[in-house]
């Protein structure tokens, strides 16, 4: 059970930090959160490992203030810190591929982020702080994991846009698919045989 959950798990923040790469390099947008830490980039010069850090401890207070001050589950900001820095060590590698079409590129990346997402959600360990905040949101209320997820996502563009963020329509591409597919993708997967270790079904 163990080894199966590090397998998603790992697999999944591969897969993810790939796919959030191919946004950024096809300059045709890129998702939310990385809008918002190439604008941090380009603003302050943070890296975006850095930002996503930073971020995923802003959801993790958010988290524990409304599980009453419970002590947060750090495999969370891990998730960040694997995935932000991996990010930045793909795009220093940028130069070593070659990309035969950007839109090309944008579809791979919003592929590869929706399976990753349903990944290291299914495996149970290290949610995204995001992802982790929303599961929370929705278990409190009657709306839907998705609702969540995808107003966390629209704030994170629209700051991140003000911030001279790279928005475009692989943008709205990320918000319509992959930001909506990921819970019906997990349950395909589920049915597929592959375990569910979380309580998004």
């Amino acid at each position: 059970m163990k080894a199966h959950k590090t397998i998603l798990y790992s697999l999944g923040c591969l897969l993810f930090s790939l796919g959030a790469t191919f946004f950024i390099t096809s300059h045709l947008g890129t998702d939310p959160l990385d809008v918002f830490a190439v604008g941090l980039k380009n603003t302050f010069g943070l890296l975006i490992g850095t930002t996503q850090s930073l971020f995923a401890i802003l959801c993790l207070v958010l988290w524990s203030f409304l599980n009453k001050w419970k002590f947060p589950p750090l495999s969370t900001f891990l998730t960040f810190f694997i995935c932000g820095y991996m990010i930045d060590y793909f795009l220093f590698l940028k130069g070593s591929y070659i990309i035969i079409n950007h839109y090309f590129e944008m579809l791979a990346g919003v592929f590869l982020c929706t399976l990753s997402s349903a990944f290291i959600i299914m495996s149970g360990f290290g949610i995204r702080a995001m992802d982790l905040l929303a599961i929370t949101l929705a278990e409190k209320t009657k709306y839907p994991f998705w609702f969540y997820k995808g107003i966390v996502e629209v704030l994170l563009l629209v700051v991140g846009w003000f911030l001279g963020g790279i928005v475009g329509i692989g943008t709205l591409f990320f918000l319509v698919f992959v930001g909506w597919l990921i819970q019906p993708t997990i349950r395909l997967l589920s049915k597929l045989g592959i375990r569910n270790f979380s309580a998004v079904k």
